[in-house]
C-alpha cells in the first residue's frame, strides 16, 4: 500500500476496500456498538467499556474484510487514516450519502 499525504488523498483508496454492501454494513454495527460501549463507560466509569467499544469496532471491522471483502484491513498499514476513514464513512452512511 502506497503512503498518503493526506486523508483526503486516503479516503478513495478506504472506500474501495469497503466495496461490498456487507463489509460496510458490518463496520457500521461494529462502529454503533463500539458508541454504546463509550456511553456506557461514560455512564459507569468502567474501564472495562473502553476495551468493549475497542473490541466491537475491531472485531466487526476485521471480521468483514477477511469473510467478506477478502481483503486486508488498511488499519495495519495507515492505523490512523483508517481510523478517521472508518468515522467518515460511518457518517456518511448514517445521512445517506453512501449506500448502506
Amino acid at each position: 500500500m502506497p503512503k498518503y499525504a493526506s486523508f483526503a488523498d486516503f479516503y478513495p483508496f478506504y472506500l474501495s476496500e469497503h466495496s461490498r454492501p456487507a463489509t460496510r454494513r458490518l463496520h457500521f454495527i461494529g462502529t454503533s456498538l463500539g458508541l454504546v460501549c463509550l456511553v456506557m463507560l461514560v455512564v459507569s466509569g468502567n474501564l472495562w467499556w473502553l476495551a468493549a467499544a475497542l473490541v466491537c469496532g475491531y472485531a466487526f471491522a476485521w471480521f468483514s474484510h477477511f469473510a467478506v471483502e477478502k481483503n486486508r484491513p488498511a488499519t495495519f498499514q495507515q492505523p490512523l487514516y483508517s481510523f478517521m476513514g472508518d468515522w467518515k464513512m460511518f457518517w456518511q452512511m448514517l445521512t445517506g450519502q453512501i449506500a448502506f
